[in-house]
């Protein structure tokens, strides 16, 4: 499978049909469940099994071609975030993007990072990790237990802070932030910003050249439909001689295939984070799975899937309020996302989620309620499907 971003004819008449044509989820299931793992798209499950052919019927043979994926994984993730293609690497989960900062940043004892409150485990053991060097980790409480207010967290910055660190969009509470004027404000005071971009990337524009946020790391298998195991990382060049690599291999150096006369010099790009053998499977599968974003993006605008996925969520909101549930808007659309966290008075969480099921509706139990993440393919007959659960129940 070549990737390409060149926008398809139906890509540009009809974008959400043509997409959702891309999900084989959608002939059977209302799936919702993105924010845990999404269903892999089309190009994703069908690059898997060309190569599980290749792979059994030609050996190492074809392994040029898939190492050609690597480039286009990391030129599809600077295409749709405005970036440089060699601030990137490719990382097998978001954990790693989070601890090649966390353990690689020069700590010196007396130093401070601070966080929200409520950040998904990965975005706070890394950190808490740093303790042990005598760093201080501000943990800022938020909002009504959902908003993440950058002024809140600014008021925990002083002069020993090093990093702020925090998820673009809560992975319970589907609470967006306001990425601009934190990396504005977090820059103005000397502090570097990390961004856990799981919950986000793909779905909501950025532009890294107007909002320079100095790390960012996502996995692809939530919301780019792509395979567990595989993600991106963004590493700005300023930054690059400040870590300290974590895994260094024959992956990481200038001459990287110099084996019999190896010399210990770094990559001048992003590609000196990474270190050995590379998941080829799973970074071909995402690389075809992300052109789909990047295919509506040039055809449409980067505000088209956003726009798409918020007017769902939207529509849901208005639906689930007109059965009787109880959701939390959030009164500045800034804030939010394609996450809808809603409960069904006098019925549980997880007993909602298995009722679903048995409709083939999917969501998952997050926080105190019952988490719908809707996609771009969705449309309203899966919200209606969800809505009869509601209903039924």
């Amino acid at each position: 499978m070549q990737v390409t971003s060149e926008p398809l004819p139906t890509t540009i008449d009809q974008p959400w049909d043509w997409w959702r044509a891309q999900m084989p989820i959608s002939d059977q299931f209302a799936y919702f469940d993105h924010a845990a793992v999404g269903p892999l798209s089309l190009p994703a499950a069908q690059w898997v099994s060309k190569f599980a052919g290749q792979a059994s019927q030609l050996g190492d043979t074809v392994w040029p071609s898939w190492n050609r994926n690597l480039k286009a994984l990391r030129g599809s993730a600077a295409e749709l975030t405005g970036g440089d293609e060699k601030e990137f690497c490719i990382i097998p989960n978001t954990t790693t993007g989070i601890n090649l900062v966390a353990e690689g940043w020069p700590w010196v004892a007396g130093d401070s990072v601070v966080i929200p409150d409520g950040e998904f485990p990965s975005n706070l053991f890394p950190w808490l990790n740093q303790q042990s060097k005598g760093v201080e980790v501000r943990v800022v409480p938020r909002r009504s237990d959902r908003e993440v207010q950058v002024d809140d967290l600014m008021d925990h910055v002083d002069e020993t802070t090093k990093i702020i660190a925090l998820s673009w969009v809560g992975y319970a509470t589907g609470f967006r932030v306001d990425l601009d004027d934190l990396v504005r404000r977090a820059h103005d005071r000397g502090v570097a910003v990390f961004v856990d971009a799981i919950q986000g990337l793909g779905v909501y524009p950025l532009d890294l050249q107007k909002t320079p946020i100095d790390f960012l790391a996502a996995d692809g298998h939530k919301w780019l439909l792509g395979p567990e195991g595989v993600g991106v990382a963004m590493i700005r060049r300023k930054h690059f001689d400040r870590l300290r690599p974590l895994n260094i291999g024959w992956a990481s150096v200038k001459e990287s295939h110099n084996y019999s006369k190896p010399k210990m010099v770094l990559s001048d790009d992003a590609t000196r984070f990474e270190s050995g053998s590379a998941n080829m499977v799973g970074i071909g599968a995402l690389a075809a799975s992300m052109d789909l974003f990047v295919q509506i993006q040039n055809a449409h605008g980067p505000e088209a899937i956003s726009d798409r996925v918020l007017s769902l969520a939207s529509m849901l909101r208005e639906k689930l309020i007109a059965t009787g549930a109880v959701t939390a808007i959030d009164a500045n659309p800034e804030n939010q996302s394609g996450i809808v966290n809603f409960q069904v008075p006098g019925i549980e969480p997880a007993e909602f989620r298995e009722e679903a099921l048995n409709e083939n509706v999917v969501v998952s139990c997050r926080g105190t309620g019952v988490r719908a993440a809707i996609h771009a393919y969705n449309n309203e007959e899966d919200i209606d499907r969800l809505i009869a659960v509601v209903r039924s129940v």
